[in-house]
């Protein structure tokens, strides 16, 4: 099913919530208050309507990251308003950006983490909470500096328990707590 094309600033706005209520309210991942505070996120609406031409926007936007100043932008938020709404065709559509990611020649430089409304770890349920941990209010390809994940994870102590203490706190919050950070998403 395809939805009506949303505005960019609609997208961009939605992201900024989730960021701000999910991401940094619930400390899922306390690297991001900092580059969120500092405006170092830069948000992109992709206007691709198939891969090869999203995955033309990726490799700009790998170089773009890849040549800007960190303290400008220090990482990227390319956000799908019109492709891979599906999570499998988004899942297996991570197998080309991480391929292309190795073909620009970044690997080690720049990785792609994956977010998507209906994102679903392997051996869980669709409606289990623990996949709300990756759940975004559309497919978003995130940009990430291994420099900057290599800073963050040096001064963040015990950083490997991040991913356990996410499901944790996702638990306690429960559905009626995710439900009550009233989150826009791509469905509605």
């Amino acid at each position: 099913m395809t939805m009506p094309q949303t505005s960019s600033e609609t997208a961009i706005a939605a992201t900024q919530q989730w960021i701000e209520k999910a991401v940094i309210g619930l400390n899922l991942c306390p690297f991001a208050k900092a580059v969120y505070v500092k405006q170092q996120i830069r948000y992109i609406v992709s206007t691709a309507a198939d891969a090869d031409t999203l995955l033309a926007e990726l490799q700009s936007e790998l170089h773009h990251l890849q040549g800007s100043d960190p303290q400008q932008v220090d990482t990227t938020l390319l956000i799908l308003t019109d492709i891979l709404e599906d999570f499998l065709d988004y899942n297996h559509f991570l197998d080309a950006a991480d391929a292309l990611v190795d073909t620009c020649g970044l690997r080690g430089e720049i990785q792609i983490a994956s977010f998507h409304p209906d994102y679903q770890f392997a051996d869980s349920l669709p409606d289990d909470i623990e996949n709300y941990t990756n759940r975004s209010p559309y497919p978003i390809l995130h940009l990430l500096r291994e420099s900057s994940i290599d800073r963050a994870v040096e001064a963040y102590p015990e950083a490997e328990s991040i991913f356990e203490k996410n499901m944790e706190t996702l638990r306690r919050l429960g559905q009626q707590g995710w439900k009550a950070l009233q989150l826009h998403t791509h469905k509605q």
